[in-house]
């Protein structure tokens, strides 16, 4: 029987990356061309079908991106399969957290090895002018995960217990 930990982490990983390889397979065929945007919620939340080459908020490492955002995203994976192989087997909040955050980089991860343009991002959100970075479900996954780890490290850790047996 798989631990509670287990069963989030592998869960919400699963569902992450495959709504993501799904969603950005619909977006490629759906939202040609590039750049140009398709209104889902008036002028709110579009979809633009973009690719980036770097990582989030565009950062860029020049022609090094696609393989140096690709070496990344593994260090980080393995950072994240340490943090959940210490995580005790009850902690569902944490495997949750961890798990959100594995789809999300295993989804970008897979368009770096998929694409040499970039991660296909297509969420489009703002007003008028003022917009948002032009996102996808991955990193929705890995933003709340991280939050949802922040939470999870912030919460109070219970006091040791002393067996009867001791006292």
């Amino acid at each position: 029987m798989l631990s509670r930990k287990a069963a989030w982490a592998g869960s919400l990983a699963a569902i992450v990356l495959s709504a993501d390889v799904v969603s950005k397979r619909l977006a490629e065929e759906a939202l040609q061309p590039v750049h140009v945007p398709h209104d889902v919620i008036g002028d709110v939340v579009r979809f633009t079908l973009t690719y980036n080459p770097g990582a989030a908020f565009s950062m860029s490492l020049g022609a090094f991106s696609r393989w140096g955002f690709t070496i990344l995203a593994l260090v980080v994976l393995v950072v994240l399969w340490r943090t959940y192989a210490e995580a005790l087997p009850g902690d569902g909040m944490q495997g949750a957290a961890l798990g959100l955050i594995a789809g999300g980089a295993l989804g970008n991860l897979t368009d770096r090895l998929r694409h040499s343009a970039g991660v296909v991002d297509f969420i489009d959100v703002g007003i008028g002018d003022t917009r948002f970075w032009t996102f996808n479900v991955a990193d929705m996954g890995v933003t709340q995960g991280a939050i949802l780890l922040a939470l999870v490290m912030l919460r109070p850790s219970k006091p040791p217990t002393i067996p009867e047996s001791v006292l």
